[in-house]
């Protein structure tokens, strides 16, 4: 079996207007890096044997100090980048209102099949984050796994791997913190749910 925990990237300058930010390579803030440096501090102590993240940065940077915290060496995967929001991309949902309103309603009521126009299709994105997790369980069968990414992408992963319709990823997980932790376990090609939006800080041992 192999652990695989899940983690948002840290909050973004984009964070605060709710803006959509999918291959934009978008800085952490200040208190981004703090999560990053609380995510760290929990995984000086979590028995982790690898690190992986997308290559953009905000993920990168939340990756870093974690692996350094535990002696390893952070890999990165094209397969993580997040969905492409493609007539999306950097705006908040009432820009996109009026921009393109009927295109939004279509992608409210059913964001899959009717996926921002221009971005990438869902499910592909699942595909691909998918085939990363499976080629790494296979790499490593006893591998406690640290993966940050995005938001977007982590849903659907997680209806992917869990039986979820994917049209229903924005329902059934309606966030995914920044810097917070989502155990999932993949034992014999089947998924278990260990842990959801946990927050690392309260996963940290406390410092005397």
């Amino acid at each position: 079996m192999t652990d695989f925990i899940l983690v948002r990237h840290g909050e973004t300058v984009w964070h605060a207007e709710n803006r959509y930010a999918g291959r934009t390579d978008v800085p952490l803030t200040d208190q981004g890096r703090e999560q990053a440096a609380t995510l760290a501090a929990w995984a000086a102590t979590a028995s982790l044997t690898g690190v992986w993240s997308s290559p953009l940065s905000r993920a990168r940077l939340t990756a870093a100090p974690a692996a350094d915290a535990c002696g390893l060496t952070p890999r990165t995967d094209e397969r993580l980048y997040e969905l492409d929001f493609g007539r999306g991309e950097g705006l908040t949902r009432d820009e996109m209102r009026q921009r393109f309103p009927e295109p939004l309603a279509a992608f409210l009521a059913d964001p899959v099949d009717s996926h921002l126009p221009g971005g990438e299709h869902p499910r592909k994105a699942a595909e691909r984050a998918e085939a990363f997790l499976a080629d790494l369980a296979r790499a490593e069968p006893e591998g406690r796994i640290l993966v940050v990414a995005h938001s977007t992408l982590l849903r659907l992963l997680l209806c992917r791997l869990l039986g979820i319709p994917l049209a229903d990823y924005r329902r059934v997980f309606p966030r995914l913190d920044n810097g917070a932790l989502t155990e999932i376990r993949i034992e014999h090609g089947r998924t278990a749910l260990l842990s959801l939006n946990a927050p690392a800080l309260s996963q940290t041992p406390a410092l005397h």
